[in-house]
């Protein structure tokens, strides 16, 4: 594993340029570090930036540092490789199971930008934590990646909404030949295996181009650490002649299966027109626990109903049911242009990208208690969809004006168009039965089923034009200015701009800078959809409407509602890097990010008897822009590597503090002292990394440390909520990998391999988990893996 930070956003116009020799092919006496012609294509427009002279930091991950992790899902690599970056397994919590939140910087999971070959990749159907809509990156197979760049800065100004946090920019392996490779991974508790396959293969279309194919298929068990729920022993004590399972649910990773492809064709037409296309596609399913109903405490299932006499639920589960919730999902993201040097100064790149997100829900062994003996125990919930389409024209020109370098003036035009679509599921699945009216709950037990009254379809877009400079007037001197306008068709314009600077007054040793704006503008699906619960006042027999609506519905207006706008931001980034002649690399950059009308959910009112209230809602809540944060933090980057004995040793140290803080905001988003320690205090302040790599011939030993700082986790309760700290942890990883020859190769190697466990979530006990299900890192134990590759 390498870092390196510096950092530019260099467009995708004219290519990917091809990669200098690797630092572990060069001489032992280099004269030079790799660092130095390492170029970036992430983050200005000019194609001449190395990793070291850019104007803010970039991670640069090779396609081995994306393999080195035994997770299929990109997420779980970030968060491995990167200090920044953050993702939570969240079992048992719905659709977040599968697609989860991944952050960076601590800030929400929309609030990075995600880039395929410098293009925007599409948002994932699901509306996860707080609202947050973000494209999910286990969609993108690891053996088609060639790299993967990670700019730690605000980019609005160059690539538009989302950009506050940073940008992750993945690199598509666009070389010939052949490349396989087979997987085995377990946990030390003997479960949650993973089997894992692929393979790539590319052909030259002579000396114009080349084609490559990737197809990867991935497939992990269960997990589960779990004991068995305190009133699980009691319902068995008082029921010795049933058999309870042990335990009756389970708390770990799900169950799941996905098939992953990506494709990366060019075709030089001309010398000055070449043709590309590029794409991701992945398709898949799993299924995971929710909460056991225990039939001597579950009344809204198991008590007796006039509705319908001489019935019970105890004849379908007598020793309780725990619902199964499953997902289906598909994604596809297919790019494709003309792109070319129409001369020395000039160049084109003309592109059209269209994505879609595919969800669908199920629900099994549950039931609708208020359908009675008629109730179905498996449902189709309904399908959640995005699909976006863009537009992009981007141009570059290199000025003369007489000074070290030409001014680069980059500009460009967007067109983006994304619709949200909700489908309802079975009748059974939102349906209020007769039941009702004596107490059984309505809707399929765990999930409720999307009702036609929340189906709809939902579009947004949005054009948008950019200016990018660039200009080194003198060698030790590099300038940057960049200004993007945008208009969206559902709420306005917005205009962003970014100032750099980087200034190196000895050879090797520069300091760095950028103040810029930002915004994340608020999707379809956050601008319209509503999630409901429906039910029945008992006392009144009168059915009832209970959730979040859309901020544009009339009741959530006369609550308070307004429309929804972007959320702004304002970064500031500064520090130092340098690098050697012997190997040695560094930087440190501290930042500042405020966020304003930051995105959160209001809290719950209830519905006064006066409002107009045609789908007799009892209490409603709506998404809103109603706070504002300041995260401020350092980033600490060490690298080094060099010949040490008959072999070469490889040295990364990367630490991150980052701090959020609450700056303001109404009542409606913070309601009380609960959500503001949320906020602050739900991921660690302090987080880092280091590995140790030596290479000896045909073998290379790895071992990694990754260290998170203490955070704290927050248990809902009926008198209030639990709050638990929990301590820093230290996890260890390491491998050994032979070379038979220059085809083959074997890897064999174990992450958490100190077998090390966090604190136990006491507040959560009752339910039989053991480690909170909030947790910042795999709570799982230790996992050995086997991996055998082949290349040609």
């Amino acid at each position: 594993m390498k870092f390196i930070t510096s950092g530019a956003l260099v467009s995708l116009l004219a290519g990917t340029p091809a990669l200098a020799q690797t630092a572990q092919n060069l001489p032992s006496t280099a004269t030079q570090p790799n660092e130095e012609s390492q170029i970036v294509v992430t983050g200005t427009r000019d194609r001449s930036r190395t990793q070291f002279d850019t104007l803010a930091p970039v991670d640069v991950l090779s396609g081995d540092d994306v393999r080195s992790s035994v997770s299929g899902d990109l997420s779980d690599t970030l968060a491995q490789l990167l200090p920044s970056f953050n993702v939570q397994r969240l079992p048992a919590a719905d659709g977040q199971a599968f697609v989860r939140p991944a952050t960076l910087r601590g800030l929400s999971a929309d609030q990075t930008l995600v880039l395929v070959n410098g293009k925007r990749y599409h948002r994932s159907a699901l509306l996860g934590t707080r609202g947050a809509q973000a494209p999910d990156l286990a969609g993108i197979p690891s053996l088609a990646i060639k790299r993967i760049e990670v700019l730690r800065d605000g980019a609005s100004a160059q690539y538009g909404s989302d950009a506050i946090a940073g940008v992750v920019n993945i690199i598509l392996d666009d070389t010939a030949g052949m490349e396989a490779y087979g997987q085995f991974s377990q946990y030390y508790r003997g479960d949650g295996n993973e089997y894992k396959t692929g393979a790539r293969g590319g052909i030259a279309l002579g000396t114009r181009g080349a084609i490559v194919v990737t197809g990867e298929y991935d497939k992990s068990e269960a997990t589960s650490r779990t004991r068995q729920r305190p009133d699980a022993i009691a319902f068995q004590a008082a029921n010795p002649t049933l058999a309870v399972p042990n335990p009756v649910q389970r708390w770990g990773q799900p169950d799941e299966e996905r098939i992953r492809g990506a494709v990366d064709a060019h075709y030089a037409l001309a010398d000055a027109a070449t043709v590309y296309l590029f794409g991701t596609a992945q398709q898949g399913e799993g299924v995971t626990d929710f909460n056991w109903r225990n039939p001597a405490g579950t009344g809204s299932v198991y008590n007796p109903s006039s509705a319908f006499p001489g019935f019970s639920f105890r004849s379908i589960y007598p020793v309780g049911f725990t619902p199964r919730f499953g997902t289906t999902f598909s994604d596809y993201q297919a790019n494709g242009g003309l792109r070319g040097d129409l001369s020395d100064r000039f160049r084109y790149d003309l592109s059209a990208a269209v994505g879609r997100s595919r969800i669908a829900y199920t629900l099994n062994e549950s039931l609708n208690a208020s359908l009675g003996s008629a109730s179905p125990t498996s449902f189709y919930l309904g399908q959640l969809e995005q699909r976006e389409f863009n537009l992009n024209a981007d141009f570059v020109y290199r000025l003369p004006v007489g000074t070290a370098q030409p001014v680069n003036i980059a500009f460009g035009a967007e067109r983006r168009r994304e619709t949200y679509q909700v489908s309802a599921g079975d009748p059974a699945s939102y349906a209020v039965g007769a039941g009702a009216a004596t107490g059984l709950a309505p809707n399929s037990n765990g999930f409720p089923g999307f009702s036609p009254s929340l189906a709809g379809t939902f579009d947004q877009t949005s054009y948008a034009g950019y200016l990018d400079l660039e200009w080194q007037p003198i060698e030790m001197v590099t300038l940057g200015a960049a200004g993007r306008y945008e208009d969206f068709s559902e709420f306005g314009d917005t205009f962003n701009y970014k100032l750099s600077a980087r200034f190196e007054p000895i050879k090797g040793i520069a300091a760095r800078g950028t103040y810029s704006t930002g915004f994340r503008a608020p999707t379809p699906g956050q601008l319209n959809t509503s999630q409901t619960t429906q039910g029945l006042d008992t006392r009144t027999l009168q059915i009832f409407n209970q959730g979040r609506l859309s901020p544009g519905d009339p009741l959530a207006i006369a609550l308070g509602a307004k429309p929804l706008t972007p959320e702004t931001s304002k970064t500031a980034t500064a520090g130092l890097t340098f690098q050697s002649r012997i190997g040695l690399t560094g930087s440190v950059d501290i930042y500042q990010i405020d966020v304003d009308n930051r995105f959160g959910q209001s809290q719950t009112f209830a519905v006064p008897a006066t409002f107009a209230n045609p789908q007799r809602f009892t209490a409603v809540s709506y998404f809103t822009n109603d706070f504002d944060t300041r995260t401020r933090g350092i980033d600490a980057v060490l690298s080094y590597a060099h010949r040490a004995g008959p072999g070469r040793a490889s040295l990364s140290l990367a630490y991150n503090y980052n701090q959020t803080k609450v700056r303001s905001g109404a009542t409606a988003a913070i309601p009380n002292d609960t959500q503001r320690r949320i906020f602050e205090e739900r991921l660690p302040k302090h987080n880092g990394t280091a590995s140790l790599g030596y290479d000896i011939g045909a073998v290379s030993l790895l071992a990694r440390a990754r260290y998170y700082g203490g955070w704290t986790d927050v248990t809902g309760n009926a008198t209030g909520e639990l709050f638990q700290k929990f301590g820093s942890i230290a996890l260890f990883d390491v491998s050994a990998s032979y070379r038979f020859d220059e085809h083959f190769n074997l890897r064999v190697g174990a992450e958490n391999v100190a077998n090390t466990y966090p604190a136990e979530a006491t507040n959560q006990a009752v339910r039989g988990l053991i480690y909170s299900r909030n947790a910042p890192y795999d709570t799982d134990g230790g996992q050995y893996y086997v991996r055998v590759g082949m290349n040609f």
